[in-house]
């Protein structure tokens, strides 16, 4: 069996808590199939991977299901752990203060960026309002976890890089579809910068969607998008 056929993810190029896994996998230098859902259905192979939730992302490696990105993410750092870069910070303080700002980013961002595009009802001025918000204490987060080195985990991308890059090319597309500004230098320029670096990063790059793209899914496909970004984790 190839490398890429032991390691499987089931997902949705749109969806960021797929991304995550993706992104891991890459830093990980594995080799992975990706297995495409089709929106608006779930395929047999999904349904019997993961029977609890029903949703996407799904790693199998060697068979074997993982569901839930974050907990992927932390399956692959401690499966791959000799591979370089760690994802999760080495002591055990850092390690659950990035959990913790990885669940606060969770619990905050998706519900706004679904209000501003329209796939649930809701007040959008002021979604808008608490994602910027939600970005600002995330940016005094990053000032002070990063210890004015590039990333949240340092000088390399960790966990929670990992954790609130999926969610770029979801705001960058409600900044289009809502016509506000979120990751912007004004507001929250760490963070802005922080983004174009993570960006341009060779793990990261081609599994960042580009935000038109996520515009024109959101309009072909909005009735389908809530499961994609607030089931999937």
């Amino acid at each position: 069996m190839s490398e890429a056929s032991a390691v499987r993810v089931i997902g949705l190029w749109a969806s960021p808590f797929v991304i995550r896994v993706l992104i891991a996998l890459k830093l990980k230098g594995v080799e992975y199939e990706f297995v495409e859902e089709v929106v608006g259905k779930k395929s047999e192979l999904l349904l019997r991977s993961n029977p609890v939730h029903k949703k996407i992302p799904v790693l199998l490696h060697h068979g074997k299901p993982i569901s839930e990105s974050l907990v992927i993410v932390q399956y692959v750092d401690e499966a791959w752990s000799s591979a370089a870069p760690a994802i999760l910070p080495a002591d055990p303080y850092t390690r659950a203060i990035h959990r913790f700002w990885a669940q606060y980013i969770d619990d905050k961002l998706p519900p706004a960026i679904r209000t501003l595009k329209g796939t649930d009802d809701g007040d959008e001025e002021q979604a808008a309002g608490q994602l910027s918000a939600a970005l600002q204490l995330v940016e005094a987060a990053f000032v002070e976890l990063s210890q004015g080195k590039s990333y949240f985990g340092g000088d390399a991308v960790g966990y929670l890089d990992i954790a609130l890059v999926s969610h770029v090319g979801w705001v960058k597309a409600v900044e289009k579809i809502a016509g506000v500004a979120l990751l912007d230098e004004a507001k929250v320029p760490n963070l802005a910068a922080w983004a174009g670096r993570l960006c341009a990063h060779a793990a990261v790059a081609d599994a960042i969607p580009d935000a038109d793209k996520l515009v024109e899914f959101s309009v072909k496909y909005g009735s389908f998008s809530k499961p994609i970004n607030s089931g999937a984790k």
